[in-house]
């Protein structure tokens, strides 16, 4: 195997194979990607056995065919301190070495057989569906925040991903929760689809963001009970999906939530942030003492001090209830409008928010006691 390649793909491709990659990993091979280079393009995988990431660069010049495997962290490393978009020469020169070779630096790297690294890459049936990359990255991005780190409950440590309708309007619904908050967001699809519900892994779904992050475009998704592929243009990646099932969303949105705050965004954003760098115990909470069109914020830390803000709102009841800022924090970075809204009942109540620019996605966050 003998080949010529440009700095920057070759960083790019390895850059994501490294979120896939375990880091302590028992096997060896699986610290490894595999390195195909065949037919004018070369191929890049890298699997941890739940998830098969593979790439394909094809402004390549190969000068001879052949595959192999070596580490991925390590052969990272040293391309991204390689100069940028400079050539980089890569050449098999024997069964266990990979030599790179770029400007004046010579690497040469152990590698495995590839007759050793694990695939399953078979080709799923079934119905794609083809979708917007940005509007599912966002999607993804006003979820993934929600998602619960209980291992216990494995069942919540993903996004819930399923067809919903509304009023004969069609959705790819999106549903995450650890249990203290919810969020729920909708992307509008043209037409009816057969989607088989799924819960998408934590790890997928920040693979799924780093790649989409500079790729505009559609991507297909093709799915079963068991696992989910997507399509984009270069790439592929192919995910084991979570076994279990999702609780029952629905019945945990608060319907009697009449009571209307409305804030400036960015303000109330800032305000909570800021009156929480007075603890660096989550567990205080913010205190919101609201009065008609005042909220008072507050945290008390026995050991650090406290800090407290004033904001102007509209609002037209007295409540005293208290927050965990990191879940504000979490929620207000993903509105878009101006100004958030967030509906009470009472102090024990779940609180529900909303952004008025965004009728596709609302939160659900429940009060701290005492």
């Amino acid at each position: 195997m003998k080949f010529s390649i440009n700095q920057k793909d070759l960083q790019e491709s390895l850059g994501f194979c490294q979120n896939v990659i375990e880091r302590r990993s028992t096997l060896p091979i699986l610290s490894n990607v595999l390195i195909e280079a065949k037919n004018k393009i070369l191929k890049i995988t890298a699997t941890d056995l739940d998830m098969i990431f593979v790439h394909n660069i094809s402004n390549v010049e190969i000068n001879e065919e052949g595959e192999t495997t070596t580490n991925s962290s390590i052969m990272h490393d040293i391309v991204r301190k390689f100069s940028a978009g400079k050539k980089i020469n890569i050449e098999a020169i024997s069964d266990s070495k990979l030599q790179l070779e770029s400007e004046k630096s010579i690497f040469k790297l152990n590698c495995i057989d590839s007759k050793e690294f694990p695939l399953s890459e078979d080709d799923q049936d079934g119905e794609s569906i083809t979708i917007n990359s940005q509007s599912f990255l966002k999607l993804l991005n006003k979820c993934k925040f929600s998602i619960s780190s209980d291992e216990t409950r494995h069942y919540l440590s993903g996004i819930f991903l399923h067809f919903t309708q509304n009023e004969d309007k069609n959705y790819l619904t999106a549903v995450s929760t650890d249990s203290h908050r919810m969020s729920i967001s909708k992307m509008r699809l043209e037409k009816q689809i057969k989607f088989e519900p799924i819960i998408l892994p934590k790890k997928t779904i920040y693979q799924l963001c780093s790649i989409l992050e500079n790729f505009n475009g559609n991507i297909k998704l093709l799915n079963s009970k068991s696992k989910i592929k997507f399509y984009l243009n270069n790439s592929t990646l192919t995910s084991k999906v979570i076994d279990g099932k999702f609780p029952n969303y629905i019945q945990v949105i608060p319907k009697n939530n009449k009571k209307k705050l409305e804030a400036d965004l960015e303000l109330f954003h800032h305000s909570v942030d800021r009156v929480a760098s007075v603890s660096t115990d989550k567990k205080d909470g913010v205190r919101f003492s609201l009065s008609k069109n005042k909220l008072d914020l507050s945290v008390n830390n026995a050991n650090s001090g406290d800090g407290k803000e004033t904001l102007s709102v509209k609002f037209d009841h007295d409540l005293d209830i208290s927050f965990n800022s990191k879940y504000l924090v979490d929620v207000a970075s993903q509105l878009e409008g101006e100004n958030i809204e967030i509906y009470f009942n009472d102090i024990s109540s779940p609180a529900l928010i909303k952004d008025p620019s965004d009728f596709d996605s609302i939160y659900v966050i429940m009060p701290m006691k005492g």
